[in-house]
């Protein structure tokens, strides 16, 4: 892929001490030669080696000073993009941006459209698809799991995992097409059916591994949701308020001062979780109420983790509702007012058939036991250990694909269990490779089956 046109854009956000613009393209160099005076250095930028760094004064055309820049020189293909590229690293202030912007637009720069330089990177075959959108990732990374993933990501940790899976799948494949090329030769054997079907079976395992990993991996980046839920006047938003240690929800005696969902997140050890603070549950004739308990309701089949809080033994009736709403998830019964010594009767869970993951004192007027409420709610979202290397899903286009390649390896086992045709096994073999082709933006072409094909066999020999 080989762009015509350079662009410019800041790299950096202006307000701070230091900016940077960035110039990728065919006449990047060129393009700031001709605003650029190197101070204390001899010859021209264009001759100029990659890698380097070089002191001078930023001009406009016109020759109006700008400011003194540090310029830093780039080589095709040694570069973010794969291109000739330039960094200008100038005083941060939006004015001296916007000139240095404006000046290198005038000596032959295009403005850069958002991502752009991504792009040429992922079109310059300096990154896959996969790795391009970690780039964002990697910046919107509100904590230290989804930056860990992300970074493993960018690092093509899990191009490297889907590269492996695809080397297996044409394995299969390259037998499976020799065996139809050869189909006139009973007496040649290419692979035995069920050795395919188990490695087919082992990679199938791998892929329902990663597809089910974007369950974590998406509630690490969007929050894990945590529900309060409970009668009126319970200390619900009280609870809330110590949490986010801020006053986020309006606390009252008053029943009913909850009418809508209230949510905002906060970081356990490194991972987000997103807390809900929901209208007490009660019966009630107020239509508002009513359509706040309502959300309520919402709110806690869409938790994973569910804050019971109780200031005094539960009825049958509301144990009996919120066993029903809290099927596999985990829930921390809170047994608030401790300061009040409300809490001596134990609450009968083995008339229903309901248990706990967890049953906690606290005073959320007092902040008592806050602490080791946090560390419950965290240790209940079994949070698997994350670094730089590993590898999770996070992305829902990359979950799509992999259960669409699922479905179709699925189908593979099974025709090799009922010994179907090799014509048959093959079409749905090529499905589950273009799948996995899809997440990397790569494809499979038929020169890539003919060569593995010779790779790793000898016809004719």
């Amino acid at each position: 892929m080989h762009n015509t046109d350079t662009i410019v854009a800041m790299a950096t956000p202006s307000g701070g001490a230091i900016g940077m613009l960035r110039l990728s393209g065919p006449e990047a160099i060129s393009i700031v030669s001709r605003i650029f005076q190197m101070v204390s250095s001899k010859g021209n930028l264009l001759e100029k080696q990659g890698y380097t760094l070089h002191y001078g004064t930023l001009h406009a055309l016109n020759g109006e000073e700008i400011d003194d820049v540090m310029v830093s020189v780039y080589h095709t293909p040694h570069s973010y993009t794969g291109e000739d590229c330039i960094e200008i690293t100038c005083h941060g202030s939006a004015y001296i941006m916007q000139k240095a912007l404006h000046a290198c637009i005038d000596a032959g720069a295009r403005q850069a459209n958002p991502g752009e330089y991504t792009q040429r990177a992922y079109l310059n075959g300096k990154m896959d698809l996969s790795q391009a959108e970690a780039v964002a990732d990697l910046i919107s990374a509100s904590n230290k799991a989804t930056h860990q993933l992300a970074l493993s990501q960018l690092k093509g940790h899990f191009s490297n995992e889907l590269s492996l899976l695809r080397e297996q799948l044409l394995k299969i494949t390259s037998l499976l097409e020799l065996e139809l090329d050869f189909s006139d030769h009973e007496e040649l054997e290419f692979a035995d059916r069920s050795e395919l079907k188990e490695l087919a079976e082992t990679i199938d395992k791998r892929i329902t591994t990663l597809a089910h990993s974007f369950e974590t991996g998406n509630a690490l980046k969007n929050g894990i949701p945590v529900a309060i839920i409970g009668k009126t006047n319970v200390g619900k938003s009280t609870l809330l308020n110590q949490l986010l240690h801020e006053e986020k929800a309006i606390v009252s005696d008053i029943d009913g001062t909850t009418r809508d969902v209230i949510e905002d997140t906060m970081i356990i050890h490194g991972a987000t979780f997103r807390i809900i603070d929901t209208a007490g549950i009660r019966a009630t004739q107020d239509k508002i109420e009513q359509i706040g308990i309502e959300r309520a309701y919402q709110k806690l089949n869409e938790a994973q983790i569910v804050l019971w809080l109780l200031d005094s033994v539960p009825s049958v009736e509301e144990m009996t509702d919120i066993a029903h709403h809290v099927q596999d998830k985990k829930v921390i019964v809170l047994r608030n007012k401790i300061d009040l010594g409300h809490h001596d009767s134990p609450i009968p869970y083995s008339s229903l058939d309901f248990q706990p993951y967890a049953e906690l004192p606290i005073s959320s007027k007092q902040g008592i036991g806050i602490h080791d409420l946090e560390e419950t709610i965290y240790a209940s979202a079994d949070i698997p250990e994350i670094n730089e290397n590993s590898i999770g899903v996070t992305n829902a286009r990359h979950y799509e694909a992999l259960t669409r390649a699922h479905d179709s390896l699925s189908r593979v086992i099974t025709g090799l269990s009922l010994n179907l045709s090799g014509d048959l096994l093959a079409e749905d073999l090529r499905i589950c490779l273009e799948q996995l082709a899809e997440i990397t933006g790569g494809q499979i072409t038929p020169n890539e089956v003919l060569g593995n094909i010779f790779k790793h066999f000898c016809i004719g020999k």
